[in-house]
């Protein structure tokens, strides 16, 4: 064991690269205090200074009706459901108020795969949203969206997403990536995009210079071994991002909450992360991804004391307060904050607390 450790923390302190092999054995070998320390180290080395980012944002789900229907997700409705809905005008312009209000300016848009609603529809919702709120920062949709426009436009990746950014989208979130194994998706999101399409759409995207996240759900249907899979997965991508592109700026992970969901009650698959599990595979991540800048601790799905312990073991930033969240608060009880408990946070945890944008980039805090 003492060899296996010793080795690979050569590696990473030396910054070399290690394998999906190495992170498996580290992953079933290694102490968690040990992983924790590796990533931590590797945390240093990319961001120097003791800072820890936030921002403040609001999650606004375009409609909740959703073709997909995938056995995690509590949220999507059919077209004929007596709560389906697709957002409107009108309360846009509220919660975009009361986000303005609070000193945020982006805003994460994100919801179902509505057969009613095409390209156009997106294109006119995001220019009538920056003519009305021209500072807006628009964080938004998704591959599997994406994928699915492209196939009911006829259009190629490229095309929907110059569409999309040329009506201001600033920024392409990593929804949908639940495991990038085609194995796991046909279990948990049958109807949604494939391992190869939801990386065709991000790798299009890197092209574009469209700032992108990555992301994972685990704790389901996967193994320790898709796990790593997927790391690998997104490592390749971004080191295929053309130079000086922005490519991933960041990866976040969540375990999978399992209330009231399909994959709970019929599979009887149930969330099974512990804290111990989520420390590791955060350390495992930091390890791994050597080309991703920026690793956010899920503080919505994780709490307080996990997410402190995370900036610890790799993590280098609490996410957003996130005003508004429909999607995994109707399968679990999610942790919210306010952006001055946000910044205690950070500070308690040793940190010291930097506002900052989708691009990770600091921004002034104007009071807040």
């Amino acid at each position: 064991m003492m060899g296996v450790t010793e080795h690979l923390y050569n590696k990473t302190a030396g910054g070399e690269r290690i394998t999906a092999a190495e992170a498996l054995s580290l992953w079933e070998e290694a102490p968690l205090a040990m992983l924790m320390y590796l990533a931590d180290n590797v945390r240093k080395r990319l961001h120097p200074g003791n800072m820890v980012g936030w921002m403040i944002d609001r999650n606004v789900n375009i409609t909740n009706i959703c073709f997909s229907h995938c056995r995690f997700c509590n949220f999507c409705r059919t077209e004929g459901s007596e709560d389906a809905y697709v957002t409107t005008d009108e309360e846009y312009d509220s919660k975009i108020s009361e986000l303005v209000a609070l000193g945020g300016d982006q805003l994460l848009l994100q919801g179902g795969m509505n057969p009613s609603l095409g390209l156009d529809f997106y294109t006119g919702l995001f220019r009538r949203l920056k003519s009305r709120w021209p500072g807006l920062k628009l964080h938004a949709m998704g591959p599997p969206e994406v994928a699915w426009l492209a196939r009911a436009e006829r259009m190629s990746y490229h095309d929907v997403l110059t569409a999309l950014r040329d009506a201001g989208l600033d920024s392409l979130p990593g929804a949908g990536a639940e495991i990038l194994s085609d194995r796991v998706r046909r279990t948990v999101s049958p109807a949604k995009a494939t391992t190869a399409e939801w990386l065709g759409v991000m790798r299009e995207a890197h092209r574009l210079n469209l700032p992108t996240s990555a992301t994972m759900m685990f704790g389901h249907a996967e193994t320790v071994e898709e796990r790593i899979e997927h790391l690998e997965l997104l490592r390749k991508l971004q080191d295929a991002k053309p130079r000086g592109h922005d490519g991933f700026v960041t990866f976040i992970a969540w375990p999978f909450m399992d209330r009231g969901t399909k994959l709970a009650e019929k599979d009887g698959i149930r969330s099974r992360v512990t804290a111990a599990e989520y420390l590791r595979l955060v350390a495992i991540s930091r390890l791994m991804l050597d080309n991703i800048p920026n690793l956010q601790a899920s503080i919505l799905t994780v709490g307080k004391e996990t997410a402190m312990i995370s900036l610890h073991g790799g993590a280098n930033d609490l996410g957003s307060v996130m005003i508004e969240e429909n999607v995994v608060s109707a399968a679990g009880d999610p942790f919210r904050v306010d952006p001055e408990t946000m910044k205690q946070i950070i500070t308690d945890a040793g940190f010291i607390p930097v506002r900052r944008d989708q691009r990770y980039l600091p921004v002034e805090e104007q009071g807040n």
